[in-house]
């Protein structure tokens, strides 16, 4: 028995898109973006599909909640393929209509403050970003005009689609080929390596990963490339306003979703996976099953140890992981819009979240640009707080509720706290 993580439904759509309904069925393992995008091309496909999800709807990572009339988001900041004109549009054309969501491109990316009033601006238009860069860091020159050719120099690049044919993907991958020295480049760096090219201390720490060091520094510059493309625009209405439209695309092909479904393993009989078994002991079965749930549990929990190789489980014993995080939700009774959407604060003090976890800066989200996330004359506001120490929070919360919701409160209280300071709210 073999595993090919890399589903070929997509493909098989393409070419032939007039498939006849017929017997074969597909168990499809989590119904957040990529289990429903899964299971809408399988449908086109003419399977007869079936997703199972632990949740009681469908989202996943892709998720808000919605609380004394204020929707707080935990997911999305932008989306790529929001410019009709991109080919990414025209991916998601295919498993919904995006036509029906509102994008919006905020003339500001991020912007960094210091508790001493050091303040940095990323501008979303590449020759602005640049000229506000060389006018707080001159000393910076070198490095600043290095990026903004980078990014200029992305922004032309079209990543190749694996969408279509043979020939039509090797054209994309031709196509590519002007500008693989400045992928190599980009890519042969991390985040914390690009960011100490950069004397200013901001702009050291805008560049410098903060909390991802380690990852490469092509995905910083491909995604400024993409917003300075107006390409990575924000949704209105969040992450779930772009699930729902998934989810209704799927059921009105005739799909089929279970919730509050939670997998205990997937069955396998004479090397080949059969369907799966549920917490509560039912099972479904299937001629195929898909997991687009986590990689993890998948692996080390769901399949038989004889189908796990060295391949496998090296990725899971040996790189770094990403940090859990808390997200603190305020419902605030102002209007807020001479806040900048996205803040990151970097604080004198740092904020001693657990132990093992003391935060230098605070990620900070207005949501005055988005209507649909609070009454008129109100904001939205979360807050984005890394923790290293996952453990700690998990043994509170089963050990001893109390203090598990009193230190949430304190956690929310030092957040608020920090943020006064300047502006009030």
């Amino acid at each position: 028995m073999s595993f090919n993580w890399n589903t070929e439904i997509k493909i098989l759509y393409a070419r032939r898109p007039e498939m006849a309904e017929h017997s074969k069925k597909i168990m499809i393992v989590g119904a957040g973006i990529a289990g429903l995008c899964t299971g809408v091309y399988a449908r086109k496909c003419g399977f007869d599909v079936e997703i199972v999800e632990m949740g009681n709807s469908s989202g996943g990572l892709a998720m808000s909640w919605q609380r004394q009339g204020y929707t707080f988001e935990t997911c999305i900041y932008w989306l790529l393929g929001s410019n009709p004109t991109s080919p990414y549009y025209s991916l998601w054309k295919e498993v919904f209509d995006i036509q029906k969501i509102n994008f919006i491109d905020s003339e500001e990316i991020a912007h960094i403050e210091t508790e001493d009033g050091l303040r940095l601006v990323i501008k979303r238009n590449i020759d602005e970003m640049e000229h506000e860069l060389l006018r707080i860091a001159p000393e910076d020159r070198a490095a600043i005009t290095r990026v903004a050719q980078g990014i200029r120099k992305i922004m032309n690049c079209e990543l190749p689609l694996t969408s279509g044919g043979p020939l039509t993907n090797l054209i994309g991958l031709l196509r590519m080929i002007p500008y693989l020295p400045e992928i190599r480049f980009w890519s042969k760096m991390t985040t914390e390596q690009l960011g100490n090219r950069f004397k200013h201390p901001l702009l050291r720490h805008f560049f410098g990963g903060n909390e991802s060091p380690q990852m490469s520094a092509a995905t910083r510059i491909f995604s400024l490339a993409w917003m300075c493309n107006r390409d990575a625009g924000y949704p209105i209405g969040g992450s779930q306003a772009l699930i729902k439209l998934i989810e209704q695309n799927f059921r009105d092909l005739g799909g089929k979703i279970l919730f509050n479904a939670k997998v205990d393993r997937i069955l396998v009989e004479n090397d080949k996976a059969v369907g799966v078994r549920l917490s509560d002991q039912s099972e479904i079965r299937g001629d195929w099953v898909v997991s687009a749930a986590d990689g993890h549990a998948t692996l080390f929990e769901w399949v038989p140890d004889r189908y796990r190789d060295e391949k496998a489980e090296k990725p899971y014993r040996n790189l770094p992981v990403f940090p859990s995080y808390l997200q603190v939700s305020l419902g605030v009774k102002r209007d807020l819009r001479q806040e900048p959407a996205y803040l990151t604060r970097i604080l004198n003090t740092p904020l001693k979240l657990d132990p093992g976890s003391e935060l230098k800066e605070l990620s900070i989200r207005f949501f005055h640009f988005d209507p649909t996330f609070a009454p008129a004359g109100k904001t939205a506001v979360t807050c984005f707080l890394p923790t290293y120490n996952y453990d700690y929070w998990v043994n509170l919360h089963k050990t001893d509720p109390a203090s598990y919701a009193d230190r949430k409160q304190e956690v929310a209280s030092k957040v608020r706290n920090a943020r006064t300071k300047t502006s009030g709210y």
